[in-house]
């Protein structure tokens, strides 16, 4: 249970920073739609979805021992943003997954100065291994969840990051492909993590470790 308020904590937190990332970029990039109505902030009920931050953590908590989820996106316009053309979309949707990125790599730069731990060595429900205080495992978890996140948020399917990335080397009719998938893109990824979880997490796993073989750990 303390493992499970651990992850839920942290996982939390992370997708908040990480559509805060999404409105601030997209802020500086000259829409306010986030800054407008008020989710450019840290506040978790500002925050909370439903489905996203409650129903599937739990469900894949007690059916795979898997914790995962997401918050609400924070809306972007994408006509507003500077140049109004698919560059701007994809700084803003790159912003997410660098955010957390970033929230790895403080976790993991505090566990090594600090205890003396490098998180990529170790397996982040290893408790013993990280001594008897709960901090280390706290970054553990942090250092893991985030690649996780900004791993899965790379994958190339809508609505996720990855999807406005792929936009940037689509021709015309690709996009409009896309853009038809979108609607369906939530159903799509349910289905996945559902029946295809271990071919999908495979392919997370790979990006996963493209971004730890990239990154100064």
């Amino acid at each position: 249970m303390q493992n499970a308020i651990v992850a839920f904590a942290v996982l939390l937190a992370s997708v908040i920073i990480h559509e805060n990332a999404h409105g601030w970029v997209a802020l500086g990039l000259g829409d306010d739609t986030a800054k407008a109505s008020g989710r450019l902030t840290l506040n978790p009920a500002k925050h909370f979805d439903f489905v996203g931050s409650l129903i599937l953590p739990a469900m894949l908590l007690f059916t795979t021992g898997a914790m995962f989820g997401y918050a609400k996106p924070v809306p972007v316009n994408p006509s507003r943003l500077q140049g109004k053309d698919r560059w701007g979309f994809a700084l803003v949707a790159l912003a997410g997954p660098v955010s957390n990125v970033v929230l790895a790599l403080i976790a993991s730069t505090i566990a090594t100065k600090v205890y003396g731990v490098r998180l990529a060595d170790l397996n982040p429900g290893d408790v013993r291994s990280l001594g008897g205080s709960i901090v280390p495992y706290v970054l553990a978890v942090a250092f893991t969840l985030n690649l996780l996140l900004a791993a899965f948020n790379l994958l190339p399917i809508p609505p996720l990051d990855g999807s406005r990335l792929l936009r940037l080397v689509l021709n015309t009719n690709g996009r409009r492909t896309l853009d038809r998938i979108e609607p369906y893109g939530f159903l799509i990824l349910l289905a996945l993590i559902v029946w295809l979880s271990q071919p999908l997490f495979r392919i997370v796993t790979l990006i996963e470790s493209g971004l730890l073989r990239l990154l100064p750990l």
